[in-house]
């Protein structure tokens, strides 16, 4: 046990047990299972958060197209779970049975080869993981090596986010167009819709994530982070030091993407569907605003970032359906403003602050006030003496023994 606590304290895990404690106890047991799902769809995004907390608060660069690689995690899942929703029993009434419905309504007769190794769940998983480092270690390879970074960086991200986007829709026979991949059922015969299976995907998202975070808890606190930190600060001292600047980007950024295919391959599990929406230029920079509100330097609190935004954006939508928009940009611009360090950062230089000196006051209120006297000792009781064995004094100035 003092070992456990030994380790929380090294690793400052403290917030993170109590956000796993929230997320695994408190939420499923005062939410009903459509809010809880909800809270599922929404930790998915959080996977991109911590990936930038990684990236640009201790990596120092901003990237705006983390969709690009939430998108080709959830395609690459949805691609195996629509083939399992496309065997040739169910799709008997179509022209060519035994392929997904958008390649029949675009008169493609035969599985692309490209699809076919994604009839394997072992192979879609890697691939949810790899696709994503391959293009990340390309796009990232090719700028980092000619020292291109900054705002540089962060349009080309906005490209490629455009770019794919464009690709997705346009390539409508193989990709589902706009419409995306729906009417995603089951996994190797499992119904993913139950209640049951809806509370097992929030449990694996849950678990997933926290993994993550200890994971990315583990690098800040080695000497990767503290090259991070120092590559993001000093660059110039760091690459005269004799380190490859480039590599350490090349590394932090293939781990965003490889956290962000995760996120995107839960989305598609718990929400049955994936589109080309996920994947554009908007959602990218909402993934940065979840990281910049809840603290682009703290894990934690990237996760309540995320969880804070889309709920806020839920909640303005049902209550405001003409306004939300308008309210969550405010909410946006004010939180951005007021607290540039995001939730992370008040708690930070606020909150403990606050609660340290009023500790440190009751204890010295404790210690100068006065004590209360203490009792004199006990004198030793005199030895009573019985009226009956005293000595009587008689008349006649005689005594005599009393009875």
């Amino acid at each position: 046990m003092n070992a456990l606590k030994a380790w929380i304290s090294r690793y400052q895990l403290a917030s993170l047990v109590l956000l796993t404690v929230l997320l695994a106890v408190v939420l499923p047991l005062s939410l009903d299972i459509f809010r809880l799902n909800l809270v599922g769809k929404y930790l998915t995004y959080a996977f991109v958060a911590i990936g930038l907390v990684m990236l640009w608060g201790y990596g120092g660069v901003l990237s705006l197209g983390q969709g690009v690689f939430f998108g080709l995690g959830g395609y690459a899942m949805a691609m195996f779970l629509k083939l399992e929703a496309s065997d040739p029993e169910t799709t008997k009434i179509q022209s060519t049975p035994g392929i997904p419905d958008f390649m029949d309504w675009n008169q493609i007769t035969e599985l692309p080869a490209f699809w076919v190794p994604f009839k394997s769940l072992p192979f879609a998983l890697a691939a949810v993981i790899v696709v994503p480092t391959l293009l990340a270690w390309i796009v990232s390879f090719a700028m980092f090596k000619r020292r291109v970074g900054g705002v540089y960086f962060a349009i080309i991200t906005q490209a490629v986010a455009l770019i794919l986007t464009v690709l997705i829709i346009g390539q409508q026979g193989f990709t589902g167009g706009v419409n995306g991949m729906t009417d995603l059922k089951t996994v190797l015969g499992w119904d993913t819709r139950t209640d049951t299976a809806k509370y097992i995907l929030y449990y694996v998202c849950v678990g997933m994530l926290v993994l993550s975070m200890v994971v990315c808890r583990w690098i800040q606190t080695s000497k990767l982070g503290t090259l991070l930190l120092a590559m993001r600060d000093k660059e110039d001292r760091v690459r005269f030091s004799g380190y490859d600047v480039a590599d350490f980007r090349i590394f932090v950024f293939c781990l965003a993407a490889a956290l962000s295919g995760i996120g995107g391959a839960l989305f598609t599990l718990q929400v049955g569907f994936m589109s080309p929406s996920f994947v554009g230029i908007v959602p990218s920079i909402e993934m940065v605003i979840y990281a910049a509100v809840g603290g682009r330097m703290s894990l934690v609190g990237a996760v309540y970032g995320t969880l804070l935004v889309n709920a806020g954006k839920t909640f303005f939508s049902e209550s405001f359906p003409d306004l939300w928009l308008f309210l969550m940009a405010g909410l946006f611009i004010g939180v951005v403003m007021a607290f540039p360090m995001g939730l992370a950062g008040v708690w930070e230089s606020r909150i403990v602050p606050w609660w340290k000196s009023r500790q440190a006051a009751l204890r010295e209120a404790s210690a100068a006030r006065p004590q209360p006297p203490s009792p004199p000792p006990h004198a030793p009781m005199a030895k009573a003496t019985s009226p009956a064995a005293s000595d009587v004094k008689l008349p006649d100035g005689t005594s005599r023994q009393g009875a």
